[in-house]
């Protein structure tokens, strides 16, 4: 069954491109933003520069107009993830993400203080996606920490949860990614980690796959790390990748 499009659907191929900045300084954060700045659609701030940047720095990135993914990943009781969500979305941030497995009371006080804080201060709402299984997570991870060993039913079952319970979207292997679609009805993203070229190292990956591949099996956003920003020539491996992207969705890259 072929996945059904989200309101996404219409986005150019860069603009599908989160590129990790997985950089231990600012310095070096900015760098890759400069370099890319309008050749990808977004970037992503992680627990490494978050926390040695601090969140000055991403308000700072969004302020300037660029569109910032917080990969922190909340995991915790629920009134915690509520109010640290509150911050991040305060923070002016595009996209952050929690954990499916913090379960549905976690995800629901989360959603309800985020829209209710933005509200009345007037922010724009982030999109909140749900983390899922971890890309460097295979059924070995899965089975020792007392889990089913079938990766797609787990994968499927908490990006149900996470639908059921107000996010929009979910973080997700490609190998899922059309299981996902055709499961729950758009608008519900999947952003896919864990993107490699052909001849590429898949490093601390384990579900890994290409960019064409992805979108083909129905990701949204793909979030790209070592690929461009340990490219020679960062610009022409962000083009590239978006040049696979609009061979398989036969849209312009740019």
């Amino acid at each position: 069954m072929t996945p059904e499009p989200t309101k996404e659907a219409n986005l150019s191929a860069k603009d599908r491109i989160i590129v990790a900045l997985d950089v231990e300084s600012v310095d070096t954060a900015l760098g890759i933003v400069n370099d890319l700045a309008g050749t990808v659609g977004a970037f992503k701030i992680g627990l490494q520069l978050f926390i040695s940047a601090g969140p000055a720095f991403v308000q700072k990135l969004c302020q300037q107009g660029h569109r910032i993914f917080l990969d922190l990943k909340f995991y915790d009781i629920p009134n915690t993830v509520a109010r640290a969500s509150v911050e991040a979305a305060r923070l002016g941030v595009w996209m952050f993400n929690v954990h499916a497995a913090g379960g549905s009371d976690m995800m629901k006080q989360m959603r309800n203080a985020v829209t209710e804080a933005c509200e009345r201060e007037t922010l724009a709402i982030p999109k909140i996606i749900a983390v899922t299984v971890l890309t460097s997570s295979d059924s070995n991870v899965l089975i020792e920490t007392g889990l089913a060993s079938d990766m797609e039913k787990q994968v499927v079952k908490l990006a149900r949860l996470a639908s059921e319970y107000g996010m929009d979207g979910v973080v997700a292997s490609a190998r899922e990614a059309g299981a996902i679609k055709t499961t729950i009805k758009p608008p519900f993203l999947v952003v896919t980690p864990g993107i490699r070229q052909t001849s590429a190292t898949i490093d601390d990956q384990r579900r890994v796959t290409t960019a064409a591949d992805a979108i083909a099996k129905g990701a949204d956003y793909l979030v790209v790390g070592r690929p461009i920003t340990r490219a020679v020539n960062l610009r022409d491996a962000a083009r590239a990748i978006a040049n696979e992207i609009a061979e398989i969705s036969d849209r312009s890259p740019i």
